[in-house]
């Protein structure tokens, strides 16, 4: 099966960002939706701190795509939760260079919790191929 084409659309006038404002997909024959991804190891220990639970949200995320055959270039959608907005630095330190190209559409919420306290952070993706 051949690669999706994908085409960042940045309109002239929008805001600039390190994300697409939007992603158009031709040529697409799957759908990857990744549920959201959080800092737990192998092990099923949270990780201590933003960047570190980033960090391996992020390989979470990865090892779903290897598995289904692709690869960061074939997200086109991210969520990203954040339970405070302060974290914001320290996770775009820990997770901020992992996008593909084009950077994927990308929403980020400071959200009041997750579904354990000790979590900071959760990335949904979806994919296409």
């Amino acid at each position: 099966m051949s690669q999706p084409k994908l085409k960042a659309v940045n309109p002239a006038g929008a805001p600039p960002a390190p994300y697409s404002q939007a992603i158009e997909a031709s040529g697409v024959g799957r759908f990857l939706f990744i549920s959201g991804q959080v800092g737990v190891g192998p092990d099923g220990q949270v990780r201590a701190g933003v960047g570190e639970q980033a960090a391996h949200a992020v390989a979470n995320v990865n090892a779903l795509l290897a598995e289904a055959g692709m690869t960061t270039g074939n997200i086109v959608k991210l969520t990203i939760y954040l339970t405070d907005g302060a974290h914001l630095p320290e996770f775009m330190a820990a997770a901020g260079g992992t996008l593909g190209e084009p950077p994927p559409a990308t929403t980020l919420l400071v959200v009041k919790g997750l579904a354990d306290p000790s979590l900071l952070v959760e990335i949904e993706a979806i994919a296409v191929a």
